[in-house]
């Protein structure tokens, strides 16, 4: 079972040279972004952002507003950094449990999934903050086995190997009607609207 404490302390130390070893793929970004309804307009709720790597493609689609939170405080300090709180709004705190006074238009976990411990329960509490008729997405810019290959050096103790697009549907199922099942050699995404 993952420890959260371990997530933090090992993202932590990745912080500092997070951005500088990112490799995006543009592509892979836009479908994901595409296929997660961010568009002019929607509030965006972007699940372990990390230092913010998505803000900006966030901000370029005209979205009404992004909130960032990350359980790494040095993470969410430089997400932070990025841009002004009136621009984009950044909490250090654990998303199941914090007590949120908003629900959001797009639910976005990019790149992050395999990090919590217990899917249903990160579902579970993600519906919880998803207005009705919002989408909820969970997604990698590269395919199943690429993640857990990523995976399986230094952050093998705290992932859990990537589920299969199905089983994650049937995660979602309870509480999203998903149109959207991806996992192919090069990205993964599973979609769904809040019912």
């Amino acid at each position: 079972m993952i420890d959260k404490n371990d997530v933090i302390r090992f993202f932590d130390r990745c912080a500092p040279f997070w951005d500088a070893e990112m490799i995006r793929k543009e592509d892979l970004i836009c479908a994901i972004l595409d296929y997660g309804g961010v568009t002019a307009g929607v509030d965006v709720l972007d699940v372990a952002c990390g230092t913010g790597v998505l803000f900006p493609d966030y901000l370029a689609r005209n979205v009404d507003s992004v909130t960032g939170i990350d359980i790494s405080p040095e993470m969410a300090k430089i997400a932070a950094s990025k841009y002004p709180p009136e621009l984009v709004r950044v909490i250090c705190g654990d998303v199941e449990t914090e007590p949120f006074d908003r629900q959001f238009d797009v639910v976005m976990v990019y790149n992050a999934f395999p990090h919590f411990p217990d899917a249903n329960a990160l579902i579970s509490a993600l519906a919880k903050v998803t207005k009705p008729g919002g989408r909820l997405s969970v997604a990698h810019s590269m395919s199943r086995a690429q993640l857990d290959h990523h995976h399986s050096g230094a952050a093998h103790p705290i992932s859990n190997g990537l589920m299969s697009e199905d089983d994650l549907a049937e995660v979602f199922a309870p509480y999203f009607d998903v149109d959207v099942k991806i996992s192919d050699d090069r990205m993964y995404q599973v979609s769904g609207v809040r019912k």
